[in-house]
Order: C-alpha cells, then structure tokens, then sequence
C-alpha cells in the first residue's frame, strides 16, 4: 500500500499522515474523506492512511500477523485462502491485497473481492459485481451488506473452481 500511495501521489505515506495530523481531523470517516474530496484518494488508500495516522491497531500489524490472526483456529480454511489470493493477484500487477483484522480485500481501482474466514468451516468470498444476478451459489451478499454485492460460500479447496475464478475475473474486470 505504501508503494502505491508514492507511486499514485508523488508523495510518501509519512508525508499524508502529516497532512491527516495538520488538518486536526480525527474521525475515522472524516479523514478518508477529506482524503478522498481534497486529494484524490480512493477509498483503499485514504483508509490505510487513516489507520496509519490514527496508529490502528491493524493499521500497525504486518499483513501476515493479520492473517495468522485471522485463521487462529481456522487452520484448516488458511489453504482455501492461499489459493483465492494467488488467483486474484495473478490477475495483474494492479491488485493490491488489503488484510485487515476480520477479512483481506483485493482492491484494484476500487475493492472487487473480499475474503473472509466466517466460521471455522467456511470462508465467504465477497464480490463486486453490479447488475449480475444472483443464482446457484452465487448468492446476495447476505453479512457483507454493501461492501460487495455477491458472496459466495467456500467449504474446501476445491470450491474455488472455474466457476469461481470466472466470477474473480468478472469482478476484477469491472473494477476500472
């Protein structure tokens, strides 16, 4: 994330936490968008800058910390994770990989996919794909509310299958 805001802005991630910190805004909320409106941010970027700037918890913690945090005492799903991701992040040098405390996203110019280990026997995937109705597996996105438009529910590795892949790419399609 901190190379993309160099390379996106010219400018480094200590020099918008200053920005952040000078302006006196302090709500969460309130900062991504005065990132957003006053410089151009999308939502990804101006959120990492304002967890850098407020010292979030998760903001602070290697991505991998977050991960294993995550998958503690969902081992079993980890692999499910680890074939989702490299898929996304095979699908350009343009995906940037987000995780968080509960979920990773993968952003492109706006988030399209999110995963998320939602119990210890299923992860959901979450996906942005307006206009595509919902059928078979592919369901509203139900938990996700509007962070995504679909989810989809994966039990084992080889839930993640042509279909799946297809609607990845779908999602990473639309989201220029």
């Amino acid at each position: 994330m901190e190379a993309g805001i160099l390379k996106t802005t010219g400018k480094d991630l200590s020099h918008w936490i200053q920005v952040v910190r000078s302006s006196g805004i302090d709500p969460h909320k309130a900062i991504i968008d005065l990132l957003k409106t006053e410089h151009g941010f999308t939502y990804g970027y101006a959120n990492f800058v304002a967890h850098k700037a407020r010292a979030s918890d998760a903001a602070s913690q290697p991505d991998e910390d977050l991960l294993q945090g995550q998958y503690e005492g969902k081992e079993n799903l980890r692999p499910i994770f680890d074939v989702l991701a490299k898929q996304l992040m095979a699908f350009g040098d343009d995906v940037t990989q987000t995780p968080k405390k509960a979920a990773v996203s993968f952003i492109r110019k706006h988030q399209f996919a999110l995963v998320k280990p939602a119990t210890k026997s299923r992860i959901d995937l979450g996906l942005k794909l307006k206009g595509k109705p919902t059928a078979g597996r592919l369901e509203d996105s139900g938990p996700f509310g509007t962070m995504c438009t679909h989810r989809v529910q994966l039990f084992e590795v080889a839930d993640v299958d042509d279909e799946v892949v297809a609607w990845l790419k779908e999602a990473y399609d639309m989201s220029v």
